[in-house]
């Protein structure tokens, strides 16, 4: 079994890391660990109806974000990689800098450290330059910047094909067969 490690930070876009927890729990050859912080909670209760509980059901093992001495802290917790889904600015620009004071950031830290897949979905617009340079140093790090930046020729008729798609992205990041969304082909127009 693959273990896939999601965050959820405190940025506006919590549904696109709800949505890739349930896209995971229906597949019985992942097993998902979840890091979610105190101001993700906050904004799941702004955007959704959702609980932080219920979010929690839907992976494997939930972690509390203040525990740096969990598991996914430490270079021998094996997984394929993570996903941090949306990542704030605040947590781009501490895992950019190496600030690895909470679980989230540890255990982004770890992966790059691992050479692991890192896949970041930042939510902000406009962006300063700051947040640009910040996007930078992960990428030079090993990291992935993946915004969720909608396409159209798939033709998305809901919020909720727009969210696939990115979460197909990710999935797509992760090496992880999806069929969330209608690749690009030129022959179907």
């Amino acid at each position: 079994m693959e273990r896939i490690v999601v965050g959820i930070s405190g940025a506006s876009g919590v549904q696109y890391g709800v949505r890739l927890l349930e896209v995971l729990k229906a597949r019985d050859d992942i097993e998902t660990h979840l890091v979610m912080t105190r101001s993700a909670e906050v904004i799941l209760q702004h955007e959704t109806d959702l609980t932080p509980e219920t979010v929690h059901s839907l992976a494997d093992r939930v972690y509390d974000c203040a525990d740096v001495g969990a598991a996914l802290a430490s270079g021998s917790f094996l997984c394929r990689g993570m996903a941090i889904v949306p990542c704030s600015m605040k947590t781009l620009a501490m895992i950019a800098l190496s600030l690895s004071d909470n679980l989230l950031v540890r255990a982004a830290d770890v992966a790059l450290k691992e050479r692991r897949r890192l896949v970041l979905v930042p939510r902000e617009t406009p962006l300063n330059l700051s947040h640009i340079r910040h996007m930078e140093t992960v990428t030079q790090m090993g990291g992935v910047i993946l915004p969720p930046m909608p396409s159209f020729y798939h033709r998305p008729a809901t919020i909720r094909d727009i969210v696939d798609q990115t979460v197909g992205k990710v999935l797509d990041q992760l090496r992880i067969e999806h069929d969330l969304y209608r690749r690009w082909d030129p022959d179907q127009g």
